[in-house]
């Protein structure tokens, strides 16, 4: 059988980071300003190494460069995909990703950055930024002029379990108090729009304003999530969503289920619970990768996973 690949996290220190990387899921983190674990990741601003097994020590980069046959031979110069939890203490900066065109010509040939946000706990009043309410591209240059961010922003209330797809061109932020599972597309690119005039070391952190208005997407669309629902036995199993660059399912599981890898990889993180894959013990903040032709796995205990494939 094929060994599965243990993840060890990179963690990153943000002015609106807090500390419940480590009081929730036990990490060892850098600060208490941390604000993102990058639990699955070969980016080069933070790239994961294995835990475990034959490739201890090894990069995920590494594994996909010169091992690519774990990953059912996959197509692409990079590990496509990023998941991430993320820990807001304070609002992150109002903000929106370029997709995969505008990256590669303003950006170095980046990937774009499509995402999504599975929300694993939130303010009792929480809520989120998705979407603007501009009708076209000229009112919301004025609006942006004019610096009416309430006007332009779409607030909206969220509590736990709740899962939103984040488009290229979708203007979003995550508030205060909210802490989220994010799978993306593997790029770090961000163009910031406004960030409440707050100072970082002093000085105010770099806005993009024109880039911005060049991918904003106008009017805004929402996307709706999936939420088709499988039950089996001790286990119920939820595909959240399915776009071109991913697909992401929850997996409730109380008791024990036997399942078939049969993707070219499988990304798995545990949100709550412990358990056992396959005889190994698995809790909340473990993540790994289940590589191509896996095959029959078994899942036991009481937990929550995400779990995420091309």
């Amino acid at each position: 059988m094929k060994e599965i690949l243990f993840l060890e996290p990179v963690f990153k220190s943000m002015i609106w980071g807090g500390n419940k990387l480590a009081t929730d899921f036990g990490y060892t983190i850098p600060s208490d300003h941390t604000g993102e674990c990058w639990a699955i990741s070969a980016h080069k601003n933070g790239d994961c190494t294995i835990k475990n097994g034959t490739y201890e020590g090894k990069h995920l980069s590494d594994l996909w460069e010169n091992h690519k046959e774990l990953f059912g031979n996959a197509p692409g110069e990079v590990f496509p995909l990023l998941i991430k939890i993320i820990d807001a203490k304070n609002d992150l900066s109002i903000q929106v990703h370029p997709d995969d065109a505008y990256a590669k010509e303003h950006e170095n040939g980046s990937l774009g950055k499509t995402e999504c946000w599975y929300i694993l706990d939130c303010e009792e009043d929480g809520n989120i930024v998705i979407g603007h309410n501009a009708k076209d591209k000229e009112e919301l240059k004025a609006m942006i002029g004019d610096r009416r961010w309430t006007d332009l922003i779409k607030l909206r209330p969220i509590q736990k379990g709740d899962f939103f797809q984040i488009e290229p061109g979708t203007v979003h932020a995550i508030k205060g108090g909210t802490v989220i599972l994010e799978t993306q597309q593997s790029s770090d690119v961000t163009y910031r729009l406004y960030d409440y005039d707050r100072l970082d070391n002093g000085k105010p952190r770099e806005l993009h304003i024109e880039k911005s208005i060049d991918v904003i997407g106008c009017p805004h669309v929402d996307v709706l999530a999936s939420g088709k629902l499988d039950k089996t036995g001790d286990c119920e199993v939820q595909e959240l969503i399915r776009c071109g660059f991913y697909t992401v399912k929850k997996i409730d599981l109380h008791g024990e289920q036997e399942f078939i890898q049969d993707q070219l990889f499988l990304n798995v993180s545990v949100i709550d619970g412990t358990g056992e894959i396959d005889g190994i013990s698995i809790k909340k903040g473990d993540h790994f990768i289940l590589p191509s032709g896996y095959g029959t796995y078994r899942l036991e205990g009481t937990m929550n996973l995400i779990v995420s494939h091309l």
